[in-house]
């Protein structure tokens, strides 16, 4: 079993998959996409994107990164997938499921889900422009509307050589609605085996898991919510780990806060810890009450007095 952790946007950035590889059980990851557009970017924004690049395209505790493009011209983004390779990338994964409406204005994204002639075009013209011996991944969606898209354009992908395929098992309408996953709609392109595939979406326990593994065919799953909703979510699934206590998690969230503020000196840490409370909500009442005592600061040293008050509050409990 392989356990990639997911790119969110905004969310999963380098310091997030230094602290949750840490924790162990992920195999690889993914980053935030970089969005390809008409020109080349420079060196510094895949740097800027990919830190990690700096270390042989491995996190701290030497789990691989893969980067992740967004974009619709097939040249410039095989141009960039080489860039990203020489660097030090292990691999490049193209983001086809994105669903945000300002990426899919411009052609990017899940609206190239409408177009599988388009799509298979552009995997093509990466594959071949990418060396053989790399892995070339692409992430998907079932379809823009309608689940059954997935058969035509999972067959485009596989037709134009990519090595690996991760389908997000909703459509670009479904959102993230947890009553429109779909798992059962990803077995059939399973059971072809023609393509490495990891399924990905709504998998929140190892409970989930499982049942993901049973309904798709797939070995392999990638996460994201549920890896920020409870952190060693990766552990748990192998049965490495019991599900992180509340009191571990204001230790991670300790850390995360030294991190943040170091790195980017305060300037996006509230709206990061606020983001990712959001999803702490789910699985850790706790931090529900937490989330509304910081709900409407925007200062990082109160942020951060009210996250260390509540980490030694937990301290001195456990340890009385």
């Amino acid at each position: 079993m392989k356990l990639v952790l997911a790119p969110l946007e905004g969310v999963i950035d380098h310091l997030v998959r230094h602290l949750l590889t840490e924790i162990g059980g992920f195999d690889l990851c993914i980053t935030e996409f970089m969005r390809v557009s008409d020109t080349f970017m420079p060196e510094r924004s895949f740097y800027k994107l990919c830190p990690e690049l700096h270390n042989g395209g491995l996190t701290p505790a030497g789990v691989p990164i893969r980067m992740q493009l967004l974009g619709q011209h097939p040249q410039l983004m095989a141009d960039h997938a080489n860039r990203a390779i020489e660097l030090g990338s292990h691999g490049i994964d193209l983001n086809l499921g994105c669903p945000s409406k300002i990426v899919n204005s411009n052609k990017g994204g899940a609206v190239l889900l409408k177009e599988p002639e388009t799509i298979y075009h552009l995997v093509k013209a990466m594959r071949e422009g990418i060396a053989p011996e790399h892995i070339f991944s692409v992430k998907i969606r079932l379809g823009w509307d309608d689940a059954n898209a997935v058969h035509e354009i999972s067959d485009a992908i596989i037709s134009a050589g990519a090595n690996e395929l991760t389908i997000h098992a909703r459509t670009k309408v479904d959102g993230y609605k947890s009553d429109a996953i779909k798992w059962e709609a990803i077995a059939p392109i399973a059971a072809k085996g023609e393509i490495s595939l990891t399924a990905n979406g709504e998998i929140w326990s190892q409970q989930d898991a499982l049942e993901c593994q049973c309904m798709t065919g797939c070995e392999n799953l990638m996460l994201g919510r549920g890896a920020l909703a409870l952190p060693n979510l990766a552990a748990v699934i192998k049965g490495q780990q019991a599900p992180m206590s509340y009191a571990q998690l204001l230790e991670l969230l300790s850390r995360y806060t030294t991190f943040e503020v170091e790195g980017d000196k305060g300037l996006y840490y509230p709206n990061r810890i606020k983001q990712w409370l959001t999803y702490l909500r789910q699985q850790y009442p706790e931090a529900k009450e937490l989330f509304g005592q910081i709900r409407t600061l925007n200062k990082t040293p109160q942020i951060v007095d009210i996250l260390a008050r509540e980490r030694d509050r937990y301290s001195v409990h456990i340890n009385s």
